[in-house]
């Protein structure tokens, strides 16, 4: 169960339109992946550790709280929260370049996308708002169908490769390898890995967590990499780079292009339906997050204000609110120009965490707790050298716009401690 919450939190709606994204990298891309996979192992085998140690309930930001207090907690919680409501964007904007396929106009025309990726976002808003069991009903109704996209696209490039050979492919040419498009592919795939740290928030309801959570986060990071990597580097590399570059829906146009237009149609509708899925079930996370998180101190107890059913309405509107304006603030920007900059951001945010906790480690190396051995000392000091590798691969424009959201949490920070003072 823990694996399947591993591959479920990173198997989402981004990666159908990260081929696109890739696309210009060609073959750095696949360097990108294989630094990228490599790299979140070695977060994952510090995440592990950590939740070994100290299995309590939590995860990064207990960890963080460990090492360094309740301030650097706060920001890592934050960070986590931003993350999550960024990502909500990305979701949507997924979900509405797969609907494109069927309505031309969500994509050609000006604002319609960002309005579109909008709206979808405050009706399922209103469906989380409404109960958690409604919200899991369309969870369940949702969660395979993201899997058969993944499935179609391996087996149509395994079919291809198999009858025309590697020169369908994209030439290779060792002098369009560059150190700066890997590092900005390796962000962009890092994408699609964010989650891995999933097993580690429900410790506290799993049975020995020091020897579960470690196999399913390592398991999970393994499998999903694996599939990810099959999947996208058949599209970047067997579609012409004009079209895997330009595409609002890369997957449909790869099926289109070896199948025919109904199975892109197919595809298409599979992608959009998963991509809706996905982001039900992370405004879900968007609520239950902060509830959590104020429930113990860490964020301010007007998160944790309920419903008479439980539903942390406060917290799932300000989280809406928050991704709204970051949208329509972007809305000149194309549908993959959109999807780029949001992923950079959201990955950004996650970075904080993964630092965070990567320190961590290194901070209670020496704490009999963690056992700390010299393998993990050096995957942790990977882990911290990988993070800052990442965020800068991340581009300015994203780790500023990452730095003002992180900002915004300091005041309310200074008011919960002003809160606790003593009059």
């Amino acid at each position: 169960m823990c694996t399947a919450l591993v591959i479920g939190g990173m198997i989402g709606s981004g990666v159908f339109l990260l081929p696109s994204a890739l696309a210009p990298y060609g073959w750095n891309a696949l360097l990108g992946w294989g630094v990228t996979i490599p790299g979140a192992l070695c977060l994952a085998f510090v995440f592990a550790r950590l939740a070994r140690a100290f299995p309590e309930a939590g995860g990064p930001y207990a960890y963080t709280r460990e090492a360094f207090g309740n301030g650097p907690a706060f920001i890592v919680a934050w960070s986590y929260w931003i993350a999550v409501i960024v990502a909500n964007g990305v979701i949507a904007i997924a979900c509405v370049s797969y609907l494109g396929r069927f309505f031309p106009a969500l994509a050609a025309t000006p604002g319609l996308p960002a309005g579109t990726a909008v709206a979808l976002i405050w009706v399922l808003t209103a469906v989380n708002c409404r109960s958690v069991a409604l919200a899991g009903s369309v969870q369940i109704a949702t969660t395979a169908i993201k899997l058969v996209p993944l499935v179609a696209v391996a087996v149509i490039g395994a079919v291809v490769v198999a009858r025309h050979g590697t020169a369908i492919m994209l030439p290779f040419h060792g002098d369009s390898l560059s150190a700066g498009a890997v590092t900005a592919s390796a962000t962009l795939t890092l994408w699609a890995l964010v989650g891995f740290e999933a097993a580690t928030l429900p410790a506290g309801k799993v049975i020995d967590p020091g020897r579960t959570i470690p196999r399913a986060t390592l398991v999970g990071v393994s499998v999903t990499g694996l599939v990810y990597i099959i999947c996208c580097s058949a599209i970047t590399l067997l579609l012409p780079p004009d079209v895997a570059s330009t595409s609002h829906a890369p997957f449909a146009d790869f099926a289109a292009r070896f199948v025919g237009e109904q199975a892109a149609l197919a595809i298409a509708l599979f992608a959009a339906i998963a991509a809706f899925g996905a982001l039900n079930g992370w405004i879900l996370v968007q609520g239950e997050l902060p509830l959590a998180l104020a429930g113990d101190g860490v964020f301010p107890r007007w998160f944790g204000v309920t419903t008479a059913t439980g539903v942390p309405v406060r917290a799932h509107l300000l989280g809406s609110a928050l991704v709204t304006l970051l949208v329509i603030s972007n809305y000149t920007r194309s549908l993959s120009d959109l999807f780029i900059f949001m992923a950079l951001l959201s990955t950004a945010a996650t970075l904080v965490t993964y630092l965070a906790c990567s320190l961590a480690t290194l901070k209670l190396r020496r704490d009999p707790r963690l056992a700390a051995s010299p393998m993990l000392t050096t995957l942790a000091g990977i882990g911290v050298l990988f993070s800052l590798w990442t965020l800068y691969g991340a581009g300015r424009e994203a780790v500023l716009w990452g730095a003002t959201l992180l900002a915004s949490g300091i005041p309310v920070y200074a008011l919960m401690r002003r809160s606790r003072r003593p009059t």
